[in-house]
């Protein structure tokens, strides 16, 4: 169902939009986390390594889509809220036609350059084998990526968080099941989660290329959408470039870090493997919450309610601050435990590593849930260079930081990094957003 952002009271807009898309993301996590639950119990520590030494190669792929999903999203929720609904198709067509050329330049960088990549963070000897079928099998999985999160987009700029919703949990279960057999009565080790998540994947991608079609068939129109346009293209492009250069920045810090990370052992690389998963369930479900805000924004910009964007932050920042909340105190209270999910023994370095960054990190979900609000209300409005300001400056301070701050503390001075950067972050984003165009709108 297609849902008007720009009527009814912010908060519970949000909150029924919102709440679909922070399950989705959730089910959407169980992929990595599943892969490396089933590896480290099943497999071993080494296994466990491999894995989650490939997923920080896995990121720069997910930060392409990502940025698709978030140009296509934007531009179409502008369009829907402008009521040019002739124009919106064209706009879904022309981002899944570029979609495509995309995907195959990256599919072919994948299947060549995985390898150097693995070599330029130092993986070591005794899991390279691993990481590299890991990555050779994901690559052929990549148009299931691409073309899913564009779907989810579309979906989202429609104002129907429900539907991806009901797609991701039943593909995310029956991976956990696939990962199981594969790895257990199979005996496949790593490359059986690797193929557990390309079939699962590839069937969310059918399913919700089918449903978007079907639901942009039932918009009738007097004269049929146009398949291209280069207009709207670069209306896309002017929102997913920056959005692709934010989330491959990221996903390039990752892999400096992890290539500090990985002059500390195996053991080391399994607990932050561990423990970057369930932040990263945190993190990422943060950041959905504030695409489904850029939709809010972008619709009530098209429809030219301003004074709603001042409203949807307050209340943006009130849903975040409440999903925070049991998660701080989980992972504060509970880390140990957790980590072990991913482990065959409760003791050890791996287990240490991952309670010491849970430790470090998770009090501060606070501050990088603002920034996150703040950040969604910069790209529905287009400003993205406040956006990759504020973006950059985060990832820089903490790259570094946590390279110099290593040599002294270990690895605790690396976990630290991740605070530092966000305090900084989330002034920027917020400083950014309170001089944006919406400043003299009256609530």
């Amino acid at each position: 169902m297609n849902r008007d952002l720009t009527v009814g009271e912010p908060q519970k807009v949000l909150w029924r939009f919102c709440l679909p898309l922070f399950g989705s993301i959730i089910f959407q996590q169980l992929y990595n986390i599943a892969d490396s639950f089933v590896v480290g119990k099943f497999v071993g520590e080494n296994a466990l390594a491999a894995v989650g030494n490939s997923y920080e190669i896995t990121l720069i792929f997910i930060a392409f889509a990502f940025g698709c999903n978030i140009g296509c999203s934007v531009i179409v929720s502008r369009l829907f809220g402008e009521k040019e609904f002739g124009e919106m198709k064209t706009a879904v067509h022309t981002s899944l036609i570029a979609t495509g050329v995309l995907c195959g330049v990256l599919m072919l960088f994948g299947l060549f350059g995985c390898g150097w990549l693995l070599r330029l963070i130092n993986t070591p000897s005794e899991v390279f084998a691993d990481s590299m079928l890991y990555l050779d099998i994901y690559v052929w999985g990549l148009p299931f990526l691409f073309f899913y999160n564009v779907c989810t987009g579309i979906f989202s700029a429609l104002g129907d968080s429900r539907t991806p919703f009901l797609f991701l949990a039943v593909s995310s279960l029956a991976n956990i099941g696939a990962d199981i057999l594969f790895v257990q009565a199979f005996g496949m080790e790593v490359a059986g989660v690797a193929w557990a998540t390309f079939l699962c994947q590839g069937v969310s991608c059918v399913l919700a290329l089918v449903f978007v079609l079907r639901r942009l068939a039932q918009i009738k129109l007097e004269k049929r959408a146009s398949l291209f346009s280069w207009s709207l293209f670069r209306r896309i492009a002017v929102i997913a470039v920056p959005s692709i250069l934010q989330q491959s920045f990221i996903s390039v810090g990752n892999i400096v870090l992890q290539g500090v990370i990985n002059g500390f052992g195996p053991g080391v690389m399994a607990g932050y493997s561990a423990a970057v998963k369930l932040n990263n369930l945190v993190i990422t479900s943060l950041t959905t919450l504030g695409n489904g805000i850029s939709n809010y924004t972008s619709q009530n910009i098209g429809a030219g309610k301003l004074y709603r964007v001042k409203q949807g932050f307050r209340s943006g920042v009130k849903i975040v601050w409440m999903i925070c909340v049991p998660f701080v105190l989980l992972y504060l209270a509970a880390g140990r435990y957790l980590v072990y999910l991913f482990m065959k023994d409760i003791t050890g370095t791996a287990i240490d590593t991952g309670v010491q960054f849970l430790r470090i990190v998770s009090p501060f979900y606070f501050v990088i849930s603002v920034k996150l609000v703040a950040d969604g209300i910069l790209r529905g409005s287009g400003l993205m260079g406040r956006f990759m300001a504020a973006t950059f400056t985060d990832l820089i301070l903490r790259v570094v930081l946590a390279i110099v701050l290593s040599v002294p503390l270990g690895t605790a001075g690396i976990w630290s990094a991740w605070p530092l950067g966000w305090v900084l972050g989330m002034a920027l984003s917020v400083y950014f957003y309170r001089r944006g165009p919406w400043r003299e709108e009256q609530i």
